[in-house]
């Protein structure tokens, strides 16, 4: 195949892509808005399935540049009530079934996979639009442009090239995160370190939680959950101590070394706000577009997304390298199989979220753990 593959968007699942096309010989180039691949933080830790993530590793012949990303002893997970009594724990039992990586570490070694100049940084995205005949253009917004007879948008929830293929925009779902870190946390944090154990750690209740990961480095993750309107949030700085007062009175009686996770935190906590593409979302068969991740089947945080994104790239990048000539009998091939796995993540998603957060938590998702659901 000597078509040249336009993929918007330098994610875990764009890099993906452009990782395996270059493995079966396809060229490829990637637009990302950020300046380099330093311009901002890529997160924090992920696990990494089998069924998945890894499998679309192993397309991008990767597999042993991760295994030396794994951070040993992260798969333990814990569930406390909300005065701190542990309800369930699961300590790490060393199979690596779920091995826990870092997003931005992750992201590195694709990038490093990839010939030089593949990524063109700093290239936002302000419009893209259809020539005809499956070519399109895309408008930067430096002014710049290029035209794409194979175009891929891994541009995430708010894509710029899903229009081109559906009207379907993210709906909010009536949950916010409030994203916090601890520093140096069993030296500055001990109780709040103690509490949330050698892996992940949720503390849940109906309509909030309190989760917490421990990262590379001593660093604990927090993700506060609140079920409020997308208005309670607005206008909220959580750099005043009027803001983070706010939030910590959801959780009046939770133990402290819980609630630290909020009043405690080492950097000015960040509202997520979470969105979700209608369920089942598809659409007809365009020529010379398609998409993949979040722009395809976004879905609030489940452990999925990223694993998801990757394995779209990898199916991606091997459907057209199976059809060589035929980009359209590539892109009828992969759209087939990724209609059915965005439905079947945003079914699971649903499920594990009411676990999660619905009247019946901790309770249904520790059957869950306990494998009795």
């Amino acid at each position: 195949m000597t078509t040249h593959v336009t993929i918007v968007g330098a994610g875990l699942g764009g890099l993906t892509l452009a990782r395996v096309l270059h493995v079966h010989g396809i060229p490829a180039t990637v637009y990302e808005a950020e300046a380099s691949a330093a311009a901002r933080a890529q997160g924090g830790m992920l696990d990494i399935h089998d069924h998945n993530g890894r499998t679309a590793l192993r397309a991008a012949g990767l597999s042993e540049e991760f295994r030396g990303l794994v951070l040993e002893g992260r798969q333990a997970t814990r569930a406390l009530a909300p005065d701190g009594t542990v309800l369930f724990e699961e300590g790490d039992d060393g199979t690596g079934g779920r091995p826990e990586v870092m997003r931005g570490e992750l992201r590195r070694i694709l990038l490093e996979s990839l010939p030089p100049g593949t990524v063109r940084w700093g290239h936002k995205v302000r419009a893209v639009r259809s020539l005809g005949g499956g070519g399109h253009e895309v408008e930067f917004a430096d002014g710049g442009s290029v035209v794409s007879s194979l175009l891929v948008g891994a541009d995430g929830a708010w894509s710029r090239v899903r229009p081109l293929l559906s009207g379907a925009a993210p709906e909010y779902v009536g949950m916010s995160f409030v994203e916090t870190f601890l520093f140096d946390a069993e030296i500055r944090h001990p109780a709040t370190a103690k509490a949330v154990g050698d892996g992940a750690m949720l503390a849940l209740a109906p309509g909030k939680a309190i989760q917490a990961h421990r990262e590379s480095g001593g660093t604990l993750h927090g993700y506060v959950a609140l079920r409020k309107p997308r208005e309670w949030f607005d206008g909220m700085d959580l750099a005043e101590a009027a803001g983070v007062a706010r939030v910590a009175r959801e959780f009046t009686g939770w133990a402290p070394e819980l609630t630290a996770m909020i009043t405690d935190a080492d950097t000015a906590p960040v509202v997520r706000p979470l969105y979700t593409l209608p369920a089942g979302h598809r659409w007809e068969r365009v020529p010379g577009v398609t998409l993949l991740g979040d722009a395809a089947h976004l879905v609030p945080p489940s452990g999925e997304g990223a694993n998801l994104a990757m394995y779209d790239g990898a199916e991606l990048g091997r459907a057209l390298a199976a059809h060589p000539g035929d980009v359209e009998a590539a892109l009828a091939a992969y759209e087939r199989d990724l209609f059915p796995r965005g439905a079947a993540e945003a079914a699971e998603v649903s499920r594990l979220h009411a676990l999660m957060f619905g009247d019946d938590t901790p309770h249904g998702l520790i059957r869950m753990f306990a494998g009795e659901e």
